[in-house]
């Protein structure tokens, strides 16, 4: 690990500022993959800022017709919310799927969107539930949010501050995990709303997205049979030594047709 400038600032005010002055500074929320980057020497900010001790950053509350989450709160505090259980089924059990206990209560929902790992849970859920992200610039609907593999549409010195997910009628999540990260291989985010249904997909490709396809046809008919003869395209899907691109195409299928099965 290189030498950093540890900070602990306790406003989302004095953590802009000192991202600001950092030649190349680095925000810390759970670490779960800044952490071992750095122990591996594969990166050398200049500054670590970490927001752990940021006021109103963490919390879960309702607010409307919606739950909103703050950045910093942890995977087991989504889990485990009575609230969250209530309202959106389908987010609590997907925050229950990540890592295992030691990474569900340090890893955080903001650090999770900000890093965008291909195979992170959470980025097909937003896309799912048509989330709506808030930084201390502006808000982000998560249509917009994710860009490419590891990219968001966050700009220098834009900090995640909260997520707003819209309660839906249904929602359910099922992943393929790898058995020894339990990382999504495919995992699919489906939503029911009055609008329509929408259908997000993870660990599959670059990046989350959305399986139009499969939408188009749960709208219609909200039954697994309704996506029995639908074929996701395996053409910019991951091919690696744990799943082909031809093996992914297969499982978002599968795992689309066994979430619609469970949604609650």
């Amino acid at each position: 690990m290189y030498n950093f400038e540890y900070h602990n600032p306790t406003s989302v005010a004095d953590a802009v500022a000192l991202l600001a002055k950092a030649d190349d500074g680095k925000l810390v929320a759970g670490g779960m993959t800044l952490l071992p980057t750095l122990k591996q020497r594969l990166a050398q900010p200049s500054d670590l800022i970490d927001l752990g001790k940021v006021t109103g950053l963490t919390g879960i509350r309702r607010e409307g017709n919606a739950v909103v989450i703050g950045a910093m709160t942890t995977h087991g505090a989504v889990a485990a919310s009575a609230e969250v259980k209530s309202a959106i089924p389908g987010l609590a059990q997907l925050a229950a799927l990540i890592g295992d206990p030691q990474v569900r209560n340090r890893g955080t929902l903001g650090g999770s969107i900000c890093n965008n790992d291909p195979a992170a849970d959470y980025p097909g859920a937003l896309l799912a539930l048509g989330a709506t992200v808030t930084t201390n610039q502006r808000t982000i609907t998560a249509d917009d949010f994710f860009t490419g593999m590891f990219e968001t549409a966050l700009e220098e010195g834009e900090i995640v501050q909260s997520v707003s997910f819209p309660i839906v009628e249904k929602s359910a999540y099922e992943k393929f995990r790898n058995p020894a990260s339990r990382y999504a291989i495919v995992g699919a985010f489906v939503a029911k709303t009055a609008a329509g249904v929408r259908v997000g997909v993870t660990g599959a490709g670059p990046t989350a997205f959305r399986w139009k396809e499969a939408e188009a046809a749960l709208s219609a008919n909200f039954s697994p049979s309704a996506v029995e003869g639908l074929k996701a395209p395996a053409g910019n899907l991951n091919s690696d030594i744990h799943a082909s691109a031809e093996y992914r195409a297969h499982l978002i299928g599968v795992m689309t047709k066994r979430a619609v099965a469970g949604a609650g």
